[in-house]
């Protein structure tokens, strides 16, 4: 009785993920149609107001839906969670799947806000192994993030967290995805933020393995001395 007080009903935190996703990815895929129609071939213009749109993006979402479900917003980040028993498998699995249709339908609107087709299958190219490296230690760097902040600043992870990923989109040469249910969604835009269907699984396997290392390197590194 005392759990169900403390956290809103499963069906509000189910919504919560589905809306900040999907509100995640209209940041990520619209910011990166205009910035691509507004800089005429500069791809540095158009990357910067991609990543400058999601990093201020990401600390409206995260303080809007923070208080409802955590605004996980990334499947890696519920894995943990489940990992850390802060969500119940049937918790997490619920999350997974908000999330999934979340970036689906948010990459949807994003097409229709610039007139395009409401889904098309991207057909950016985004493979090889140094990209495939980028996005685990995109992913590694984002859990690292969130668990640091958690135990030393946590009215700071909103920050710390639109920071980093503002960042990762300069410093990784996959401009950080870090997400596989952001990973789904960009497959249906052809356009700036998208990605090929064929190079999404080694994305997502990579931000998995990136995320499963950071958990272990950082529940040793975070872990209280005896």
């Amino acid at each position: 009785m005392e759990e169900t007080f403390r956290k809103p009903e499963l069906l509000k935190r189910a919504g919560a993920e589905f809306l900040g996703t999907a509100f995640l990815l209209m940041v990520v895929v619209g910011s990166g149609i205009m910035g691509e129609r507004l800089a005429n071939g500069n791809a540095a213009i158009a990357l910067l107001a991609n990543s400058v749109a999601t990093g201020t993006g990401l600390i409206f979402l995260i303080l809007m839906f923070a208080p409802i479900s955590g605004a996980h917003f990334n499947s890696v980040v519920t894995l943990w969670a489940a990992w850390n028993k802060d969500l119940d498998l049937h918790e997490a699995a619920i999350y997974l799947l908000m999330q999934i249709c979340g970036a689906v339908v948010g990459t949807g609107a994003a097409n229709l806000m610039f007139e395009l087709p409401i889904f098309f299958v991207s057909q950016k190219v985004r493979n090889g192994s140094a990209l495939i490296l980028s996005e685990f230690i995109a992913t590694f760097g984002l859990l690292a993030v969130i668990q640091a902040g958690v135990k030393f600043h946590p009215r700071l992870v909103f920050l710390m967290v639109a920071s980093y990923i503002t960042a990762a989109y300069w410093f990784t040469a996959s401009t950080s995805f870090a997400n596989p249910a952001v990973t789904v969604g960009r497959m249906f835009s052809d356009t700036f933020a998208g990605i090929r269907p064929t190079d999404s699984l080694p994305f997502i396997l990579a931000q998995l393995a990136g995320g499963a290392t950071s958990v272990l390197v950082f529940r040793w590194l975070l872990a209280e001395e005896k």
